[in-house]
């Protein structure tokens, strides 16, 4: 068993952490759900939280946290029908009273005391909205402030880069969507049974996928070593992963990089696509998703269209797709799952490749500079 007090048998934290993320999803998903069915005695709150939302639902967080909190936006209003607004912490803190009447407001930290999320827990209450709190630390100032708690099971985090608190994060937003539209009625039982099945089989899904990961993106890593800068796509929910891998490698291996919806290429940032710039491309699909089907063609149309303009492609798709595979210059796979578990495997990846990125500029990846684990001070 690996020590608690060393990365070991790991080169550092961050790469332990990321391996650790099979155990932090099925210890996250033990927490609320029994079989394929919610705990009542931990669920039941949130149920009743979810269904007294009269007007919209307000999700504040800062970093890592809010592109979590975006995945968690199209989930819940494609699943349950609240509208859902994502606010950058800091910002919410100075937005007008009259803007904010009859919000419920959910928070998302690792840490549970990130100031300026705290700060808009805090004008929340002040402003008599009902909170709910996504922290890694159960016994954090967040957790105890907010009308209700539900925490990420991911253990203590030592990297400064989230990797193992952001995958917990996304589980337990995804399970507070499906709370959501149970409570709206707008999922019934059949319906439910089927995604919480499908969360359930992730942690030996992604366990499966680690080792092969690793060692592509150890290859791909070299294969980049002198490019500093490379642009990230996505569509869709795919959109804030997109984000995500940007802030990753700036983050773990000080790289510009912008993550961007796919859409948004051609109307700005096409003018610096070129065989020194990279294009980062989410391009997985939900084959029982019509919806999820239609974002990938558009997607593969893009890529067709950046390829004959030279561009240099890394894409993220599934297992054995040979449309991507044609027209991406290299190409890391993941095992199809539903459309709202995607996201939740295609960071892995990136992450690996931050990882790797930051020790080939032979960057202290565990401990980035100018960077703190928890930004306590605005």
């Amino acid at each position: 068993m690996a020590s608690s007090d060393t990365p070991g048998p790991y080169a550092h934290w961050m790469l332990r952490e990321i391996h650790e993320q099979p155990q932090t999803l099925a210890d996250t998903f033990a927490r609320y759900v029994d079989g394929a069915k919610f705990r009542d005695d931990i669920c039941a709150p949130v149920r009743e939280w979810f269904a007294a939302i009269e007007g919209d639902l307000v999700i504040a967080a800062s970093g890592s946290s809010r592109h979590a909190g975006m995945v968690a936006e199209i989930t819940i209003e494609d699943l349950s029908g609240i509208a859902v607004d994502v606010e950058y912490a800091s910002e919410y803190c100075y937005r007008s009273e009259k803007s904010l009447k009859d919000a419920a407001v959910l928070i998302v930290s690792q840490s549970g005391e990130t100031a300026d999320t705290l700060a808009a827990l805090r004008k929340a209450r002040a402003a008599g909205h009902r909170s709910l709190a996504v922290t890694n630390v159960e016994a954090s100032s967040m957790a105890h402030e907010a009308t209700l708690s539900v925490p990420v099971e991911a253990g203590r985090e030592r990297a400064v880069p989230a990797t193992k608190s952001f995958t917990g994060q996304l589980l337990v937003l995804y399970l507070l969507a499906l709370l959501a539209a149970e409570s709206r009625g707008a999922l019934d039982v059949a319906q439910l049974r089927t995604h919480l099945e499908a969360a359930a089989t992730l942690p030996a899904v992604i366990a499966a996928q680690l080792p092969g990961w690793e060692i592509a993106m150890r290859k791909i890593a070299d294969q980049y070593s002198d490019i500093e800068n490379f642009l990230f796509l996505g569509r869709g929910v795919h959109y804030p992963i997109a984000r995500e891998g940007a802030l990753k490698l700036k983050e773990s291996a000080y790289l510009h990089a912008e993550g961007y919806p796919s859409g948004e290429l051609k109307h700005g940032p096409n003018a610096l696509v070129s065989d020194r710039t990279p294009l980062v491309m989410i391009a997985t699909v939900d084959r029982n998703d019509p919806d999820s089907i239609e974002r990938y063609e558009k997607s593969l149309h893009l890529m067709s269209d950046m390829r004959s303009q030279g561009a240099n492609i890394l894409a993220i798709a599934n297992q054995g797709d040979p449309r991507v595979a044609m027209l991406a210059t290299n190409t890391v796979s993941i095992h199809e799952t539903s459309e709202w578990l995607l996201p939740i495997c295609e960071i892995i990846p990136l992450q690996l490749f931050s990882y790797f990125m930051s020790i080939n500029n032979g960057i202290d990846v565990d401990s980035p500079r100018n960077l703190v684990k928890a930004v306590i001070e605005e």
